[in-house]
C-alpha cells in the first residue's frame, strides 16, 4: 500500500453521528471486516485485550432500554426527561452499536490493555471509513458506571472504553480540521 492511500484514509476519518445515518443495515460481512481489522492492533506482549459486545435488530433496543433504566435509577435530583428519552431512541438511529472492552489480561499494566484496545478502535474506524461506513465513538450513557459491566458480560476489572456506533451513510462526507502540528510537538535536541 502507498503512504498516500494510508494518509488519505487517515486524514478522511470523520466522526459520523447517528442523526447522518439512513437506517439501512450494515450487511454482516461487513462488520466482521471491521472486528478482523480491530483484531490487528498492537498489544505488547501479544495480550489482545480488546473485546466487543455488538448490538444490533432488537438487541439495539435491549441496549437502548437498558443505558435508559441505569440513567432513570442512578440520575436521582438530576433526571431530565430529555436526556432519558435521548438514550431511548438514539440507538435505534444505528445499524449497530459495539461496546468496546478492554479486558484486564495480567499480561500486562491495564494501561496497556487500554492503549491496545484504542488501538483496535482505530483500525475499526479507519476502516469503516474506507468502506464509507458512519462510525462515532461514544463515551456516554452508561460507559462510566460499574453497574453496567454485568451487561456487557464484564469482570469487575475490566475497563469499558464507550460505545461504536455504526450506519449507512445518508449524508455527504464531511470535511475535517486540525490545527497545525507545530503547536502540538516539542522537540529536544542534544
Amino acid at each position: 500500500m502507498k503512504k498516500n492511500t494510508i494518509d488519505k484514509f487517515i486524514e478522511n476519518r470523520r466522526a459520523i453521528y447517528p442523526k447522518m445515518f439512513s437506517g439501512k443495515a450494515i450487511p454482516k460481512e461487513q462488520i466482521m471486516e471491521l472486528l478482523v481489522a480491530a483484531n490487528w492492533a498492537p498489544s505488547h506482549k501479544h495480550s489482545e485485550a480488546w473485546r466487543f459486545v455488538i448490538f444490533s435488530g432488537e438487541g439495539l433496543q435491549k441496549f437502548a432500554v437498558f443505558q435508559a433504566k441505569l440513567y432513570k435509577a442512578k440520575s436521582e435530583n438530576s433526571f431530565q426527561e430529555a436526556q432519558y428519552q435521548k438514550l431511548l431512541t438514539k440507538p435505534l438511529l444505528c445499524s449497530h452499536i459495539i461496546a468496546v472492552v478492554a479486558k484486564r489480561t495480567g499480561i500486562v499494566p491495564h494501561q496497556e490493555d487500554i492503549c491496545a484496545t484504542s488501538c483496535a478502535v482505530q483500525n475499526l474506524w479507519l476502516t469503516a471509513s474506507a468502506m464509507g461506513l458512519g462510525c462515532y465513538w461514544s463515551t456516554g450513557g452508561s460507559t462510566y458506571n460499574d453497574e453496567a459491566k454485568p451487561f456487557f458480560g464484564m469482570n469487575k476489572e475490566d475497563t469499558l472504553l464507550g460505545f461504536i456506533n455504526l450506519g449507512m451513510m445518508d449524508k455527504s462526507w464531511p470535511t475535517g480540521k486540525r490545527s497545525p502540528i507545530e503547536y502540538k510537538v516539542t522537540w529536544v535536541n542534544g
